[in-house]
């Protein structure tokens, strides 16, 4: 539970610190956009990039903006697979009672504003952005009940965590199942038969970082070309890499202990140069701690910096400038107000009440120190959509007005819901006693 907590917390400490580097570079996109140098912003985010052979048929050419919303962000949502993963086998969804009640909340936080959005747009256009405002930032989310400082429960971090990861599954089920269109099937088997080769080899505790990586560019690159959106190839990728270890702690403690005792009694020489004996104990130790840390753990240790400090920002700083504009308003308006309300509304609503439900039905457990206020507080933070809703507007539309639109709506609500889940959090948490 040590382990567990300690994790717990390095997480949040990532997260939190990326949400401010978030926050910025997309205030500087949305200048960037809005300020006489708005056309280069344009020009350079659609500037055609082409990898391989340009005069051959081996050659992939897209704009930037495609290569990061295809390419980076299939390694974001390899980080999502990979979460996900470990919370069901060995986190805060291992078993239905604990996750119960971060899944209440996902699916109240996923229909819901599902709802409100089909319920405020019924018969006016963009109404296949339904998808956009079910989503949560858990950067944001987290970076603000870190404002808030040690009087947030961790109980109530913890719930926050599961339940956007948990939402996070549902927004991949719907870009798979809805947002993807004209669909090869011939090369989603091919796909699926080498992601079947993986799944098998993880399964014998066959593990190569290097043919794994091989087989992982293969199957992104087939989902690309088959018209189902390739990020879903990251999260596939991700449920093949093993969770287990080659060795335990007792075994892991016990040789490093033997190989720096030996390092430890041995004297250095004249030279400060290591003997071939010292070089083969250090190799040793280098060895055994590649074996200690699962395949699993190993990738999301080392991704989780490059998605939160460098792909989630550059993804920010490509989608999160929209052109303020007032003209043209009467036929887009609807979308920015709806999408707002729908974040705000739609996921406060879902959230908390659903949650409530499941506790009352003792389905559910309301987390330890937290009270329904608090709750109330989180859900509001709920429709802090942001990176994903971005994401999922750029799939729902092909009209740039609609998207623009969105990416307002997205932006307003996500402020809305922020600021409102700060405030309800900011009263209703008692302050942190002071030790005498």
């Amino acid at each position: 539970m040590k382990r567990i907590s300690n994790s717990l917390k390095t997480f949040i400490k990532l997260e939190t610190a990326s949400s401010i580097i978030l926050f910025a570079v997309s205030i500087f996109a949305i200048l960037w956009a809005n300020s006489s140098y708005g056309y280069l912003y344009e020009e350079f985010w659609h500037h055609k990039f082409t990898v391989g052979f340009a005069d051959t048929n081996f050659h992939l050419s897209k704009s930037l903006i495609l290569w990061i919303n295809d390419g980076l962000m299939a390694i974001f949502f390899f980080v999502i697979g990979l979460e996900v993963k470990r919370e069901i086998l060995a986190g805060e969804l291992t078993t239905l009672r604990k996750a119960s009640l971060p899944i209440f909340a996902a699916i109240g936080g996923m229909l819901f504003p599902v709802l409100v959005f089909l319920i405020l747009n019924q018969g006016k256009s963009g109404i296949e952005g339904w998808g956009i405002p079910m989503a949560t930032d858990i950067a944001f989310t987290l970076g603000i009940l870190k404002l808030l400082g040690k009087r947030v429960p961790l109980g109530l971090k913890i719930f926050l965590t599961a339940f956007a990861i948990v939402d996070d599954i549902g927004a991949v089920l719907v870009i798979a199942i809805f947002y993807s269109s004209n669909i090869q099937w011939d090369l989603i088997g091919y796909a699926m038969v080498l992601f079947g080769l993986v799944a098998f080899l993880s399964y014998k505790r066959i593990y190569s970082k290097y043919f794994y990586f091989i087989i992982g560019c293969v199957v992104w690159l087939l989902f690309l070309k088959s018209g189902i959106h390739p990020t879903i190839a990251g999260i596939l990728m991700a449920f093949t890499i093993p969770i287990h270890t080659k060795i335990n702690l007792k075994e892991y403690y016990n040789s490093v202990t033997k190989q720096l005792t030996f390092l430890k009694d041995t004297k250095p020489n004249s030279s400060n140069l290591l003997s071939s004996e010292q070089l083969h104990a250090i190799d040793s130790v280098e060895s055994i701690t590649e074996k200690v840390n699962s395949p699993l753990q190993h990738l999301e240790h080392t991704l989780h910096g490059w998605v939160s400090y460098l792909i989630m920002p550059i993804f920010a700083l490509a989608n999160a400038g929209v052109v303020i504009s007032f003209s043209g308003l009467e036929s887009t308006s609807h979308i920015s107000l709806n999408i707002a309300l729908a974040l705000v509304l739609g996921n406060s609503l879902g959230i908390m009440l659903l949650s409530f439900i499941g506790i009352k039905l003792k389905l559910a457990d309301l987390p330890k120190n937290v009270n329904f206020t608090q709750l109330l507080g989180v859900s509001l933070l709920g429709g802090l959509g942001f990176t994903m809703s971005l994401f999922i507007a750029n799939l729902a539309y092909v009209d740039e007005a609609l998207i623009a639109a969105s990416k307002m709506g997205v932006i307003m609500g996500s402020l809305i819901a922020g600021v409102l889940g700060y405030l309800v959090l900011r009263f209703s948490l008692k302050p942190k006693k002071q030790k005498a």
